[in-house]
């Protein structure tokens, strides 16, 4: 048994291989993590937040991403595929290829069982530390709550809950307001969904 610790890779590495891969992987310090398929709840969710944020969005400048475009929050040290991109800004990519976006406005995660602590713990923590972030969108997929990190002007961050379809989640970010009902539209909560 060896005691070398298997070597880092560097950023450049990994986005080298990722380019060329079949699947998708963060990268997290160092290491490629792959990623799983999603369920259909969350597959649900995702098309459902795209839809209504593109239909509002389609007079004003900000772009709407699905999760093929990888967001590096720190180009040294963290890589990410959000399930929802939205930026307002001119792009800023990692490099030539564009498919790296620095500068998002909002990004949206769907909540599962086997990501849930990871995207409210260390990956939020990384998304809110990226200077163009106004506002991260947390989805719950078996039930009705979704959770509004806002930078505030002093750039700490609020955050409020909403669990009543009936109500509207106010993005002021992008000037735009999402509707519960709209977002879990479709969305069966049973196991057979």
């Amino acid at each position: 048994m060896s005691s070398n610790p298997l070597p880092r890779l560097s950023p450049e590495d990994y986005l080298r291989i990722e380019r060329a891969a079949e699947w998708k992987s963060e990268y997290i310090d160092g290491e490629m993590f792959a990623m799983s398929g999603a369920s259909p709840r969350h597959a649900i969710l995702s098309a459902n937040l795209i839809a209504e944020l593109n239909n509002q969005l389609l007079e004003r400048p900000c772009l709407v991403y699905t999760s093929d475009l990888r967001v590096a929050t720190d180009p040294q040290r963290h890589y990410t595929y959000p399930d929802v991109i939205v930026g307002c800004e001119p792009p800023q990519y990692v490099d030539t290829h564009l498919d790296t976006l620095t500068n998002p406005t909002f990004l949206v995660e769907v909540l599962s069982k086997t990501t849930e602590n990871y995207d409210r713990g260390e990956k939020s923590e990384r998304y809110r530390a990226v200077p163009s972030l106004r506002e991260y969108l947390l989805v719950a997929q078996h039930r009705v709550h979704a959770e509004l990190y806002t930078r505030q002007p002093d750039d700490s961050w609020l955050l409020r809950e909403w669990n009543d379809p009936a109500e509207e989640i106010e993005l002021v970010s992008l000037g735009c307001r999402l509707r519960i009902a709209r977002m879990y539209s479709k969305v069966k909560f049973d196991d057979a969904a």
